[in-house]
């Protein structure tokens, strides 16, 4: 009898999140798990070739080998650099800064 395995693959919209639960062979890559989970197809903008994957929050190549009972997710491409806004909220975080400390004496 061939062993198999449980996995989730999960994909998260900004309002909802889709989750799968599938049984796949021993052996199964994060790939197939996706593939087969039909999420592709119920959302085309999945491109394996552009979205990363993970499993539990850690980036993993398509190919990785899944473990029983692993949370395959694809992650949806990011809409902003996260070192670019940092750098606007602290140069706002400065121009507000300015005028708030100061009061005047009585």
């Amino acid at each position: 009898m061939a062993e198999s395995i449980a996995v989730e693959v999960v994909y998260a919209l900004t309002d909802r999140q889709e989750l799968v639960a599938l049984t796949l062979p021993a052996g199964a890559t994060a790939r197939e798990a996706v593939e087969r989970s039909g999420l592709s197809g119920k959302f085309p903008e999945i491109d394996l070739a552009k979205n990363k994957l993970g499993v539990f929050a850690k980036v993993v190549k398509p190919d990785a080998v899944l473990r029983d009972r692993d949370r395959v997710e694809i992650y949806r491409p990011l809409i902003a650099d996260p070192k670019e806004v940092r750098k606007q909220r602290a140069a706002e975080g400065k121009t507000m800064k300015k005028g708030a400390g100061e009061q005047e004496a009585s």
